[in-house]
């Protein structure tokens, strides 16, 4: 609650109190949605929200191939005011819009930077249910070739709505041997080889 009365109050504003937010269009729980949340209504009021998806997806990019700026944002040592005014360097260095400036500061001052992936994550599926588009992850125990995977995008259309598009990225992760696990939009689905496994060893398992 304290987090969500924060972003109500300073929504990555400038300056003035945001009277509401935006409600995006498609809802992100967690810390992570609220902070995404808040950023795209902010973004949305000052009409900068492809500017801000730009600099978060920098962001992201410089979290994978800078390990010196991963390890400042994730380091608990550094002092949150120090962090803060490093970042408020950094932003006004490589010309960040406000909004995603204040995004930073916000997360120093809170001591959630280590959350950042996470609040460009949830920014990302935002964005892409903004265009359209339903963001839907895809794990499997092995690579699927090419012909699985436009056989599985054919299969995952049919749960669009008319003028909706994929977005479909794919994971690999041998543990759950066979199967697959499906995330697309806010629904998940578990289907396994490991999970059939776990469920049917509880039901042996289980007292007469």
């Amino acid at each position: 609650m304290a987090c969500r009365k924060v972003l109500s109050i300073r929504q990555f504003s400038t300056g003035q109190v945001a009277s509401q937010l935006v409600k995006p269009p498609v809802q992100i729980f967690g810390i992570e949605g609220r902070y995404a949340t808040a950023l795209y209504s902010a973004a949305t009021k000052k009409k900068t929200l492809d500017s801000v998806e730009k600099d978060l997806i920098g962001l992201e990019t410089s979290l994978k191939t800078d390990p010196k700026f991963k390890s400042f944002i994730l380091n608990p040592t550094i002092k949150r005011s120090l962090k803060s005014e490093a970042l408020k360097a950094i932003s006004a260095k490589i010309s960040l819009k406000p909004e995603s400036a204040n995004l930073l500061q916000l997360l120093a001052e809170n001591g959630r930077l280590i959350k950042l992936d996470r609040v460009i994550t949830a920014f990302k599926t935002i964005m892409a249910a903004h265009r359209g588009e339903v963001v839907c992850e895809v794990t499997s125990a092995r690579e699927l070739d090419a012909e699985q995977k436009t056989k599985l995008q054919g299969v995952l259309k049919s749960f669009l709505k008319s003028g909706q598009s994929i977005l479909l990225t794919t994971k690999v992760d041998p543990s759950i041997i066979g199967g697959l696990l499906v995330s697309i939009g806010d629904r998940y689905v578990d289907m396994s080889v490991a999970s059939k496994i776990k469920k049917y060893s509880e039901i042996i398992s289980a007292p007469v």
